[in-house]
């Protein structure tokens, strides 16, 4: 499935997870190893109407998106990012990228400063 992201042809995107990992920084500004994939059945909602993107986790996740980055394409992967402000007020890339050689597999990144949380998903 492709979906374009553009402003004017707002929409609402629906996304079930299936497991997710995180990465962190550790006390010296290095990057750890990714944590074990965890069974999470999620939904995520990209809605361009209302320039937000939430997951619905036991404590949901509201990212404001203020700025919508132009698409990236190569051989492997097709991503779609946006600048986002938390909950929280943090600031925050998220990426939903297609991964082209691995049946279009899509996967949800969350890029903070000091770490990075992806999902797994399908569209629904």
């Amino acid at each position: 499935m492709a979906f374009g992201l553009q402003q004017v042809q707002s929409q609402s995107y629906q996304f079930k997870t299936s497991g997710f990992s995180v990465l962190e920084k550790n006390e010296r500004g290095k990057w750890g190893d990714w944590s074990n994939l965890d069974l999470v059945n999620l939904s995520v909602i990209l809605d361009t109407n209302k320039h937000r993107i939430v997951v619905y986790s036991q404590e949901i996740q509201l990212f404001n998106i203020l700025n919508y980055i132009e698409r990236e394409e190569n051989d492997t992967d097709v991503v779609y990012s946006f600048m986002c402000k938390d909950n929280d007020g943090r600031e925050c890339k998220l990426s939903i990228i297609t991964r082209k050689k691995q049946d279009y597999r899509k996967q949800l990144y969350i890029n903070y400063d000091d770490h990075i949380i992806v999902y797994n998903m399908t569209s629904v």
